[in-house]
C-alpha cells in the first residue's frame, strides 16, 4: 500500500511541537504548518491524505481552511481540533469534519487514535473508488472491457 500524508496545521508554537512529539515515528509521513495559508500551499505541492487543523488561527481560521480542502480536495479526510467546543461543532456540520477533538492536556493520545481511524476510512474508501473505476471499465454483458 502507498505511503499517507497527514498535515497538521496549528498556529500555537508549543501546541504543534507536542503534536510532532506524540506523532513520532508512526508509519505515515507528518508534514506541520503554523498557517492555513501555508497549509494550502503544502496541499498544492504534496498529495495529503488527512488534514488535522486547529480552528482558531490569525489570518485564515480552520473553519475557512476545512471550507476550501472539502471544495478544492474533497478526497480528503478532514478533522479538526480546538480548545473552544462551540468552534468545533461549527465545522463538523458545514465542512463535513470526520472527527474532532477538544484541545486539553493529552489531546495528542486521542489525536494520535482518531488519526489512525482516519486513514483507515481513507484506505476503505480509496479502494472501494478504485473497485467501482474498474468495475466501470467492464461491460457486464460481455465481461470485456469498454
Amino acid at each position: 500500500m502507498e505511503k499517507r500524508t497527514v498535515l497538521f496545521v496549528d498556529d500555537e508554537e508549543k501546541s504543534l511541537s507536542s503534536i510532532k512529539r506524540a506523532f513520532l515515528g508512526e508509519r505515515y509521513e507528518t508534514l506541520f504548518t503554523n498557517s492555513a495559508k501555508e497549509a494550502i500551499e503544502i496541499l498544492k505541492q504534496n498529495e495529503v491524505h488527512v488534514l488535522v487543523t486547529d480552528m482558531r488561527m490569525p489570518e485564515m481560521s480552520g473553519d475557512e481552511l476545512l471550507k476550501i480542502v472539502k471544495e478544492e480536495y474533497p478526497h480528503i479526510v478532514r478533522m479538526a481540533f480546538s480548545a473552544y467546543i462551540s468552534t468545533l461543532f461549527s465545522a463538523v456540520h458545514k465542512q463535513e469534519v470526520f472527527r474532532f477533538i477538544t484541545k486539553s492536556s493529552g489531546f495528542t493520545a486521542e489525536l494520535k487514535a482518531a488519526v489512525r481511524e482516519a486513514l483507515d476510512y481513507y484506505n476503505h474508501y480509496n479502494k472501494r473508488d478504485k473497485l467501482v473505476e474498474r468495475l466501470e471499465q467492464y461491460d457486464p454483458n460481455i465481461g470485456e472491457k469498454v
